[in-house]
């Protein structure tokens, strides 16, 4: 018998991935670039043992059992895992044993969250080490085929997922752009509206969009190019404003593809609007860009602030979303915000910030405070 357990990130897209060409490979239509969150904050961690005295290969998620043998991205999952060792003769232990699987998220899943991305990204990853293969592009590949977006968790940082050319998929891989290091003053304020299940999975959704949607080809193959080269050079630059004004025309961009679709994908809702709007207005209070909005396939935004902006922001926020829970440890999570807080010489700041709309209360449910992170890692490996 032989475990392992690992962890692995969230990533959360800047430069979206919607639409396949490929439903089998998942082979996305266009490019797409991310940023991996800490896996301090939010992460998947999942524990795989092997042994020859198991008789069926078993997976269990959050406590539940789910099927294994019958769920097809799973499946391949291992199977391109086995295929690997075999390729690269790293078979540490025999391919015949059967795994038993278990995993867990720390944040909600199916919520726009990126909870598939961590999940099979912590999936592959974890089998990798149990096989003895090293992470490299191919990798990607098969965390690909999990859940299109994993590919990009298995990098810390800031990561492109390229769409490829080749009909079996071998090119459509993730790359790291820039390690975590490089930006490490890049955090993120996670505003949670809704941590349910969304109404209309991104599966789903994406089919629907690239069948009805009369937008999502020309920004697939006019838009997104450019942008993408133009978000790596802000990157490259650590150009916040550059950062922020794409960052947040592309999440408008991507909920206008979700409206195009038809029957159309909503994803936002009033309380994401909002969020869009109060976003804006405190720029336009502070005089440049101190944040910028993300909203993936979700109601639930992702606010880019860099580290020595976070205290105003957080202010702002506290100010144009009051909430009863606000001074409960479990309203703010992850990094501590104790020693963030607002000088009380700074009235110019407080003045401004008087002229926020102020939302009804308790709109938010709860923050969570990150910031760029690093790829998946190995915890623990044992045998028995």
């Amino acid at each position: 018998m032989f475990s392992v357990t690992c962890v692995a990130p969230v990533n959360i897209a800047l430069i979206k991935y919607w639409g396949k060409r490929n439903e089998d490979l998942i082979l996305p239509i266009n490019d797409s670039v991310s940023m991996t969150l800490s896996t301090a904050e939010l992460c998947a961690k999942t524990t795989i043992t092997a042994s020859k005295s198991f008789y069926s290969n078993i997976m269990w998620l959050n406590g539940k059992e789910v099927p294994f043998e019958e769920n097809t991205r799973i499946s391949r999952c291992l199977n391109e895992v086995h295929r690997l060792a075999i390729r690269t003769g790293s078979q540490k232990i025999p391919l015949s044993w059967k795994i038993h699987v278990e995993s867990f998220n720390n944040f909600p899943t199916a919520a726009g969250l990126a909870s598939s991305a961590a999940g099979y990204a912590c999936l592959v990853y974890s089998l990798a080490c149990l096989y003895g293969i090293s992470l490299n592009d191919e990798l990607t590949t098969v965390a690909r085929q999990g859940s299109g977006s994993a590919c990009r968790s298995l990098y810390g940082g800031f990561v492109q997922w390229h769409r490829g050319n080749l009909d079996s998929g071998l090119d459509s891989v993730a790359k790291q752009v820039v390690s975590s290091t490089f930006w490490p003053n890049m955090h993120v304020i996670i505003l949670v509206v809704n941590d349910q299940r969304k109404n209309t999975g991104s599966t789903l959704g994406m089919q629907r969009s690239v069948q009805t949607s009369q937008l999502i080809q020309y920004r697939a193959d006019k838009i997104v190019p450019e942008r993408v080269n133009q978000l790596k050079s802000a990157i490259h630059k650590r150009d916040f404003d550059t950062f922020a004004k794409i960052t947040m025309t592309e999440s408008n961009q991507f909920h206008a593809i979700a409206l195009d679709t038809y029957p159309p994908c909503v994803y936002m809702n009033e309380v994401s609007h909002a969020i869009v709007s109060f976003v804006h207005a405190f720029n336009e209070l502070m005089g440049s860009l101190h944040a910028a909005y993300t909203f993936d396939a979700g109601p639930n935004a992702c606010l880019y602030v860099l580290k020595e902006n976070i205290s105003k922001v957080m202010y702002a926020i506290n100010k144009a979303f009051p909430n009863d829970l606000m001074e409960s440890s479990d309203y703010i999570r992850g990094i501590s915000l104790s020693n963030l807080d607002i000088k009380t010489e700074d009235n110019s700041f407080r003045k401004k910030m008087e002229l926020l709309k102020i939302q009804p209360e308790n709109a938010l449910k709860y923050i969570i405070h990150t910031k760029v992170g690093d790829g998946p890692r190995l915890l623990r490996a044992n045998a028995h």
